[in-house]
């Protein structure tokens, strides 16, 4: 099932414990952990580099299927191994800390006979430092110690063989016969005591795991259709929140690539001001309160760090660097460069202050008021955005070649200035200067309609005066710039899907971008489809484009950044949390045209 080394990005499954995130593959590998957080060097990035990366590999000696799934309404990963001799289960998660925040991260693995008896082997080899250090290996009261600098991983094991150190790490083969149940548990400690878990604890913490799961689950409100789907994708995006402080990131991975081979790979382990809305009105409207609360007031504090300017993206801790640079690992199937960091923190999106005025407005219009200090920085952020629209950018799909007048930017503009004075009206932002917004709103939306809309295309164009189209436009009725059935949006649905379609996927846009290669559909964009067709009334299309989506998702549910459509083959970050957004947003949206 690999390819020189490398499994299918849709092989992959993830599980996380609110502050990192494990990739398994089908064949029961660990391919990548970042430690001690999401956004910290890789421990196991054979993802990367299926030579120097390093791993934590599980299966069974001899040929064998697997099939796998969440177990029901939780995070935590079930693989059922058949060999000719047997069955065994292996339940992966990432522990969760049943008191309190507990200074440790922990993968525990638990392996069950089945039936018959089934031969497995186990491989233990970190590489700290994104591949670069194989660390300092020891053992201490007989459990195999692996330390580099401030980092540190043990391993315990119980009835999984006697562990073996060598060159490349530490390794174990046992014999899972039914009835019989193993153990395996990484602990993991970053300028902590490295602390030793016991078999019985280790065991109630997996069990307290799937418990908290399943009871967070169960809060959730979201009772409309593709439920199944709906759920596993905000579980997905939970598993994306960093519960330190409340950031959303929008993958757990960096240079995935969006074509093999090319150019186009990204860390995406940012938390992206574009996605504010859509995070906001998601969890909000399932009833995921407490993560909807720290991720705005998490935003509006990271953003006060350039106010009244905003970032393209910050840090999961609220910091606003993130310096773009490569590191020497091979790439998945080859595709370098590997980056960490992301260079569209230094460009100028002004569709930023639409993506946040309009989470504040979602925010408010719940029921919520801000306080004078948080509505008197909002104010100025729209004074801001009156000085700064006529300038050109970069867009919402961070191009590096020279900037233009977007015509998604300018729509996020008047949404900005529009929702600006939304919230004065209601008291909630000072309202000295709404005469000004609400003419600089005018001024921007004649701009869009007169230059941005080309009658020949009979369609809004991806920048002003250019025929080039651009998916990003569909959100104009989902950002309200306009009504769903406005006459030139439902115009514009039908070009796009003619110029920009590849089946029911839909690729970003046309035209150059300052960058070599091509890339996959864009399966946000295509979710973002689904929403508008629902939002033109014309449902029964939405729902057809809703269910060939779906049914491209990978076998545990999840999604990736991009698609190719003639193979199903998933491209970019994985699991993508914008992906996961539009999903849910295109499944609300086409609950409530089927309600009307």
């Amino acid at each position: 099932m690999r390819t020189d080394g490398y499994a299918p990005i849709a092989d992959y499954a993830a599980v996380g414990d609110g502050r990192t995130v494990a990739l398994i593959a089908k064949d029961g590998c660990v391919d990548w952990l970042c430690l001690p957080d999401l956004d910290s060097p890789s421990v196991f990035g054979a993802l990367l580099d299926a030579e120097r990366g390093g791993r934590f590999a599980l299966a069974p000696t001899e040929p064998f299927e697997s099939e796998r799934r969440y177990l029901p309404n939780t995070n935590v990963l079930e693989t059922t191994f058949r060999t000719a001799g047997g069955a065994v289960r292996v339940t992966d998660a990432l522990a969760l800390p049943t008191m309190g925040f507990e200074p440790f991260r922990e993968l525990t693995r638990r392996i069950e006979g089945l039936a018959g008896s089934v031969r497995l082997a186990w491989a233990l080899e970190p590489r700290f430092g994104y591949g670069a250090d194989p660390g300092r290996r020891a053992c201490e009261n007989g459990i195999p110690v692996i330390q580099a600098g401030a980092d540190a991983v043990a391993l315990r094991a119980w009835e999984a063989g006697a562990p073996e150190m060598d060159s490349a790490g530490v390794r174990g083969v046992f014999q899972a016969k039914e009835g019989q149940r193993a153990l395996l548990v990484l602990a993991t400690a970053n300028q902590e005591p490295l602390v030793f878990p016991g078999r019985d604890e280790a065991e109630r913490r997996l069990d307290d795991t799937i418990a908290f799961w399943e009871s967070w689950t169960s809060e959730l409100a979201y009772d409309g259709p593709w439920k199944d789907e709906v759920l596993r994708s905000v579980l997905a995006l939970k598993l994306l929140v960093f519960s330190p402080s409340g950031a959303i990131l929008a993958a757990p991975t960096t240079s995935l690539p969006e074509v093999l081979g090319g150019e186009r790979n990204w860390d995406y382990r940012f938390s992206w001001v574009r996605d504010a809305a859509f995070t906001l009105e998601a969890l909000m409207d399932l009833g995921a309160d407490k993560e909807a609360h720290s991720f705005f007031w998490w935003l509006l504090q990271a953003s006060q760090l350039t106010h009244p300017r905003l970032q393209v993206l910050y840090r999961l801790n609220g910091g606003n660097r993130a310096p773009e640079r490569t590191i020497p690992l091979a790439g998945y199937r080859a595709s370098t460069p590997v980056r960490v960091g992301n260079g569209a923190v230094e460009q100028r999106q002004l569709d930023l202050y639409g993506d946040l005025l309009q989470a504040v407005w979602i925010y408010v219009r719940r029921g919520h008021d801000l306080d004078s200090d948080t509505g008197k920085r909002i104010a100025e952020m729209a004074d801001l955005v009156c000085t700064i629209w006529k300038e050109p950018d970069l867009g919402i799909w961070e191009v590096r070649n020279d900037p233009l007048h977007f015509t998604q930017s300018k729509m996020m503009c008047f949404v900005a200035l529009d929702r600006a004075c939304l919230l004065a009206e209601k008291g909630q932002i000072p309202g000295d200067h709404v005469a000004r917004w609400r003419a600089e709103a005018d001024a921007v939306r004649e701009f869009v309609e007169t230059r941005c809309y080309s009658d020949e295309k009979r369609a809004y164009v991806r920048f002003a005066g250019g025929d080039e189209l651009d998916a990003s436009v569909l959100l104009a009725p989902i950002m309200e710039y306009c009504r769903g059935d406005d006459e030139r949006i439902v115009e514009t649905i039908d070009a796009i899907r003619r110029e920009l379609g590849g089946g029911r996927f839909l690729y970003r846009y046309t035209g150059e971008d300052g960058l070599e290669g091509d890339e996959g559909a864009f399966l946000a964009c295509s979710f973002w489809l689904v929403e508008a067709l629902a939002r033109a009334g014309q449902v029964g299309e939405a729902v057809k484009a809703m269910e060939t989506l779906l049914a491209r998702a990978n076998d545990v549910g999840l999604f990736a950044e991009e698609i190719q459509p003639d193979t199903g083959e998933f491209l970019g970050n994985f699991p993508q949390g914008l992906t996961h957004l539009a999903l849910v947003s295109a499944a609300a949206a086409l609950s409530q045209s089927r309600a009307a």
